[in-house]
């Protein structure tokens, strides 16, 4: 009896939870379908920005908050596309593309082990932005950003990525886990408002994404009914054209794809009910994920986002960012009309329109062949003979207001081709082109400032899943400017700070000529010589580095290596209570000066408190450095 009791309470404890999760899933695809609709205005402008940026740009939005196309009232009516927005986008992007900040990390105090801590972590940033070709993934973000407004970021750990550290029971590899990093465009994020201006300030997000069945069976385990779902793509349709042809274009549509099932990831904000926020995962009808936010990516290991947003054109009280392809769009269709009718009026002038008299002619055979050269035209005696109607010429107006619009296009777009334009005046002097080129940089502060923003902000997102989930010792490497790869060995433990700082100006405010004037004039004032007046080697190579010629440094600076082998040895002294012992080639000096900074720190304090033999060690290790310091220069002055 006992055992049938057991049995059925275990029944009834299995369906109440198969029915929390049925009420869990349906409330999320409920959420998700409320959010739609509040975002749809948004996103039909986002499919308008691409249809006129790939060219199809007979277009509009109709009553429904649908692009819908715009066929010819007449077949004589021209209907070509003149695309100005795409090469003005791609004339930003090309600018945009030089934003590529290099970030510092500054340490948690001024303490030596910290200061090393702090350029491991700088290290940590470059081997992960090489690794993870993040130039590559910038200008992915970047291009949604600059079409639609807005695009995220998505970082997250992978565990499965990464080196093998082991086996299971199973027999399945056990990977070392590491960083991966996406581009997220707008039609997949869904928050609870369009009012919030940040990420994080949203109460929840939604990411919706479409799977094939086999990936989310292959991801997360779990069966699901496929099902046919429109997927947004690009194809060719005949929707441009002029008197007597027709062209294709690229529109902006939607393919059923079949098969497939929408995953929906619902990322819930702290609260006190669940103090470490709440993640959900719905794939298709089924729950495949309810716990916590799985990372600890904002300040003070608490639980966030794993999405960065980026603007292109920051709009104050509004989750969305606004594009300049909403504003060239008015432009750019007044343009296309203006060309239009201009070579409508060169059609009539060139083929001419025809008066003649009714039955005087054969009107079919008219219309069909037209006035061709050496035409023999028969009309009926007595009747008048067809005469040609004079249309004049094209009117000045259409060239007046064709270079009107493409100057608007600039004045909108912040970009200039500088180029065309001011070679046509050889007059002007290197000072305005200068200026010109600067204020034409200065309209691109604002998008570059954002991406800048976003980089920053993605490099302390990664610092924080390192210091969560990098408990093992990771080997990474670094690419030096000549080629030269050095390897580091580092593991959470060497994180001690997350707050990351640029370390270079907003790349928009000089061009690598400027830098490399600037340098010169540098270099000739003298700023850059010892007390000697002398260039030193080191600087020599930090010059070279800069102009963009690292590939000349061919050998390491002697000093650096120096230092670098002092601060090992003081490393050595904290972990093994030991330290090498000197020899010739060290250069005592370098040694003296590093062991003796070591010895001042408070790092160095505190392990004295614990152990302090360690004191005794390091000076005895000095007077060694100067003993022989003393040996060295007695025998010079010997061979002297």
């Amino acid at each position: 009896m006992k055992n049938n009791k057991t049995i059925l309470k275990f029944k009834l404890n299995k369906n109440n939870k198969d029915n929390l999760d049925e009420e869990l899933v349906n409330s999320v695809i409920e959420d998700f379908k409320e959010r739609q609709q509040k975002r749809k205005s948004f996103e039909t402008s986002w499919k308008l920005n691409l249809n006129f940026v790939v060219g199809n740009q007979y277009c509009g939005i109709n009553g429904n908050n649908d692009v819908v196309n715009y066929d010819k009232q007449f077949y004589w009516q021209e209907k070509e596309v003149y695309n100005h927005i795409a090469p003005l986008i791609e004339l930003r992007l090309s600018k945009l593309s030089r934003v590529r900040p290099t970030m510092a990390v500054v340490p948690f105090s001024d303490d030596e082990n910290d200061v090393e801590c702090a350029k491991i972590s700088k290290n940590i940033l470059k081997a992960t932005s090489y690794k993870l070709n993040l130039s590559k993934i910038i200008s992915q973000a970047t291009e949604w950003s600059e079409i639609c407004g807005t695009s995220f970021y998505k970082i997250f750990w992978n565990s499965k990525a990464g080196s093998v550290v082991g086996k299971t029971e199973d027999g399945e590899n056990i990977y070392e886990g590491d960083i991966d990093i996406s581009v997220v465009n707008p039609f997949e994020i869904f928050p609870d408002s369009n009012s919030y201006e940040n990420v994080q300030d949203c109460e929840s997000i939604i990411h919706a994404k479409c799977y094939s069945v086999s990936d989310i069976k292959s991801i997360w385990g779990v069966d699901v009914e496929g099902e046919e779902l429109d997927i947004f793509t690009f194809e060719n349709t005949n929707s441009v054209g002029g008197l007597g042809y027709s062209t294709t274009a690229k529109t902006a549509s939607s393919q059923v794809k079949k098969d497939t099932a929408i995953v929906l990831e619902k990322y819930v904000k702290p609260t006190c009910e669940f103090p470490n926020g709440r993640l959900i995962i719905v794939a298709g009808n089924k729950l495949v994920f309810n716990g916590e936010l799985p990372f600890n990516n904002l300040e003070n290991e608490q639980r966030g986002y794993p999405f960065i947003k980026q603007c292109s054109i920051f709009v104050p009280s509004c989750f969305w960012g606004n594009s300049v392809v909403e504003r060239c769009i008015p432009i750019q269709r007044a343009y296309n009309a203006v060309k239009n009718r201009k070579h409508e009026f060169l059609n009539r002038l060139s083929m001419g329109v025809l008066a003649v008299e009714d039955g005087s002619v054969d009107t079919e055979n008219l219309e069909e062949e037209g006035l061709s050269p050496g035409k023999v035209l028969i009309y009926r005696q007595g009747s008048n003979i067809p005469k040609e109607i004079s249309s004049g010429s094209v009117p000045m107006d259409f060239t007046y207001e064709e270079e009107r619009l493409l100057n608007e296009f600039i004045t909108t777009t912040g970009v200039n081709d500088l180029l065309n334009n001011t070679t046509s005046n050889s007059n002007i002097s290197g000072v305005a082109l200068q200026l010109l080129i600067e204020q034409d940089e200065a309209r691109l502060l604002s998008s570059a400032e954002e991406i800048r923003e976003s980089v920053k902000e993605l490099s302390k997102h990664i610092l924080r899943l390192f210091k969560q989930f990098a408990i093992a010792s990771h080997a990474s490497k670094l690419i030096g400017e000549n080629g030269s790869v050095e390897m580091f060995y580092w593991s959470n433990a060497d994180i001690t700070s997350d707050e990351v700082i640029f370390e270079t100006e907003n790349e928009l405010n000089e061009s690598l000529a400027q830098k490399r004037s600037m340098i010169f004039e540098i270099l000739n004032s003298g700023l850059l010589h010892d007390e000697n007046g002398k260039l030193s080697n080191s600087m020599r190579y930090k010059v070279l580095e800069q102009l963009g010629f690292g590939v000349w440094d061919n050998s390491q600076d002697l000093k650096a290596l120096q230092n670098k082998k002092a601060i090992k040895e003081n490393f050595k002294l904290l972990e093994k209570k030991s330290i090498d012992i000197p020899n010739e080639i060290d250069d005592h000096d370098v040694h003296i000066q590093a062991h003796t900074c070591f010895m001042l720190g408070e790092e160095f304090e505190k392990a004295k408190v614990k152990n302090s033999i360690i004191e005794q060690i390091m000076i005895n290790h000095i007077k060694e450095h100067k003993n022989l310091k003393l040996i060295a220069t007695a025998e010079n002055q010997v061979e002297v």
